[in-house]
């Protein structure tokens, strides 16, 4: 869906990023994991039923768009055991030690070009930058070396919802002490990103599809940030306030 847009960043009071496919690319990745989990489980063939946990982890939680419960932490977990030999203490290491420990050495060869600049530029005229991730991201952010002002993910106490429940963003948004209009939400899925945009009443863009190489999304708006502000036409699907 071809749509334009024009951030009028002098009305943006905040800037919130999804983290995973919108800070990095995941096609690069993934291939990075796909060879250390075949190396690892080569070696050890009678685990290798593993790998088929981190498939099964993602997929139920698929299954449950805007779910929210009193510990979404703990239900995942036990989403994913449920009907097979596997106990949730079992799934959880699986998951903690190849979603979100291993690929972090990664990530910082996969983030986006411009991502940088566009956090360094957005710090310079003290607009606050927030991070809404369906994972923990702390460690993430590290590892890409990025910073930002308040990070929060799905499974965290103060939100227990799964995109696209608005919940997240608007706890930020009340954080931050701004309006949810005043913030714009970067994302990467329009059908979960923009939607939760949408439901919150958030100005929301989504990050165009190309190869890591051909990517110019974060150069597009850096130089609208740091110039006179012009129409920008992007590949993608662009959700705006109520729009």
């Amino acid at each position: 869906m071809e749509a334009y847009t024009n951030v009028c960043w002098d009305k943006v009071k905040a800037v919130i990023f999804d983290v995973d496919g919108t800070l990095y690319t995941q096609r690069r990745l993934r291939k990075r994991m796909l060879r250390a989990l075949v190396s690892y489980y080569a070696l050890r063939p009678w685990r290798v039923q593993e790998m088929l946990i981190l498939r099964r982890f993602r997929a139920e939680r698929e299954k449950r768009p805007a779910y929210a419960g009193p510990n979404l932490e703990e239900d995942q977990y036990a989403w994913c055991a449920t009907g097979t030999a596997y106990s949730v203490g079992q799934v959880r290491q699986v998951v903690q030690r190849w979603m979100f420990t291993h690929p972090n050495q990664y990530l910082k060869a996969c983030i986006y070009p411009g991502t940088q600049a566009l956090f360094e530029a957005l710090r310079a005229r003290h607009i606050p930058i927030a991070i809404y991730s369906d994972y923990p991201a702390h460690d993430k952010l590290r590892a890409l070396g990025l910073q930002a002002d308040l990070i929060v993910s799905s499974t965290d106490a103060a939100v227990n919802r799964l995109k696209p429940d608005p919940r997240g963003l608007l706890y930020l948004a009340e954080q931050l002490g701004v309006e949810p209009h005043e913030c714009l939400f970067i994302g990467d899925r329009p059908e979960l990103d923009g939607e939760c945009a949408r439901r919150a009443g958030m100005p929301c863009l989504i990050v165009d599809s190309k190869p890591q190489a051909d990517f110019d999304f974060y150069q597009i708006l850096l130089n609208q940030l740091t110039s006179n502000p012009q129409p920008i036409r992007y590949e993608s699907d662009i959700y705006s306030n109520g729009r």
